[in-house]
This record gives C-alpha cells, sequence and structure tokens, in this order.
C-alpha cells in the first residue's frame, strides 16, 4: 500500500502569526501536526523544531530497524516503528526545552505533537497534546487520539458538561507537551491499514469548530486532496480564532 498526504496551514481570522507546523513527506509516509505555544517567536521555534527533529529520527531509524523489519509484524506498540515514533518525540522534547533554557526568549515554549508513520500494512499515531488523528473508513469519522487537555480531563471525569466545555476559558490549556518540560510521556499506538482509508491530522483550530461527522461529510464529498482548504474555510466561517492546520492522508493499494 502507499500513502499520499495533502497538507494546508492557515493563520485564521484573529491571529496576525501562524505558530502552526506540518509535516508531509510522502516519500517517506510520515505525517505531523505541531500547534506551538510561548508566543511569536517560542511556538513558532518549537513547532518548527518539532516535526523536522521527528523527521530527522525517523529518517534515522530507517536506515537501521525499520529498514530490517519484517512488513507483516505485529501491529501491536512492539513494533519498532512504535520506538522509533516514540524516541524521537521524547527526544525533541528535550531539544526544544533546551533550546528554551539557553535562550530566555523563548522561556516556556513547547508545542503539541501530533504524528503518523505508515509502514508495510500498519501505521503508528504518537501523540502529545490537543491536536487531533481521525480515521475516516467506509462513509464514517472516528477520532483515534484523546487529547492531553484541562477540558478533557473534565469531561472524563464528568466535571464538566459538553455545552460547558465548548464555551470555556480553559479550552486551550494543554497538560502535555513537547519542550515545555525536558521529557514527555508520549500515546503510541499501531494498528493496521486497509487501502481506502483516510486519515486526518488537525490542529485545535480546527476541531473545535468541526465535529467528526462533520469532517466525514467533508471527505464524502471532496476529492481528498481538496478537503483541507474545504475544512479551513469552514473554521475560519465559524470564527477562525486560532491558526488552522491540517494534512489528509490518503491510503492506497499501490499501482492505484
Amino acid at each position: 500500500m502507499k500513502a499520499s498526504g495533502w497538507a494546508v496551514s492557515d493563520v485564521g481570522r484573529k491571529r496576525d502569526h501562524n505558530e502552526d507546523s506540518f509535516l508531509c513527506n510522502n516519500d517517506l509516509g510520515l505525517y505531523a501536526v505541531a500547534d506551538g505555544m510561548g508566543g511569536h517567536l517560542g511556538g513558532e521555534r518549537a513547532s518548527s523544531m518539532a516535526v523536522e527533529l521527528l523527521e530527522q529520527g525517523i529518517t534515522g531509524a530507517m536506515a537501521g530497524p525499520l529498514q530490517s523489519s519484517a512488513p507483516d509484524i505485529s501491529g501491536a506498540e512492539s513494533h519498532p516503528a512504535a520506538y522509533a515514533m516514540k524516541a524521537a518525540t521524547e527526544r525533541a522534547a528535550t531539544v526544544i526545552y533546551e533550546a528554551a533554557q539557553a535562550d530566555s526568549a523563548h522561556t516556556g515554549m513547547g508545542t503539541t505533537l501530533t504524528s503518523a508513520f505508515f509502514h508495510g500494512d500498519y501505521l503508528t499515531i504518537c501523540h502529545v497534546g490537543d491536536s487531533r488523528a481521525y480515521l475516516y473508513r467506509d462513509g464514517h469519522g472516528r477520532q483515534l487520539t484523546e487529547d492531553h487537555s484541562w477540558i478533557h480531563e473534565q469531561l472524563r471525569e464528568g466535571l464538566l458538561s459538553p455545552d460547558d466545555a465548548l464555551v470555556s476559558r480553559f479550552r486551550n490549556i494543554i497538560t502535555r507537551s513537547v519542550g515545555f518540560e525536558p521529557t514527555v510521556e508520549p500515546d503510541v499506538m499501531t494498528l493496521p491499514v486497509e487501502p481506502g482509508d483516510c486519515y486526518l491530522l488537525c490542529s485545535d483550530g480546527m476541531s473545535n469548530y468541526i465535529s467528526t461527522e462533520e469532517i466525514a461529510r467533508v471527505l464524502t464529498a471532496h476529492f481528498y486532496r481538496d478537503a483541507g482548504p474545504v475544512l479551513v474555510d469552514m473554521a475560519n466561517e465559524r470564527g477562525g480564532d486560532d491558526n488552522i492546520t491540517c494534512v489528509v492522508i490518503y491510503i492506497a493499494n499501490i499501482g492505484q
């Protein structure tokens, strides 16, 4: 199978700069969305560093254990790809943290990082923060990641209603990030892919405005290469309070 991705990023309606970064490397089968924090310079630098370090880590791993792994190896978290994604994300956290300590202008910078790596017949997702990964299969959408956010924790414990969560002034507070602390524990999952699958990675500038069901309807109604700009326009029309970034990835049989 082969992965093909299309990425789009927009500053939104209320911000004067874009602190989001993305990775869309079809040759590696590696994709990511990062939403920076820490002010104009800090957030932009943190998100950019995160996707660059992720790409470096997986490029290096492809020359080693991933290259020698059988394509039908177990899809569990023990797959070498899961270790490689986790290691690259953890290294990014350390490097970004150390960069912030070395320059007071970047104190407190960090970023979300939600990434997807396609290898053989499997997909590995590595996730930190509140950017999201979705799966669209057979006409239905499903969120694959859980937000590392104060809002999600309150919802999970039944301390906040979904309606209150939508208007909470704390909805942008994340509880886990890459670089704000010297170490991080990413969520990692490896799962089998099917021909025809579509995956979407996005920052909260999109997911705050568009539901899983609406994402599925857009993916049903449009060519995948056109879906990202349509979703960005929807988020902007509904307020565009934040930067908006998404990567749409389609899995096809080789030769399709």
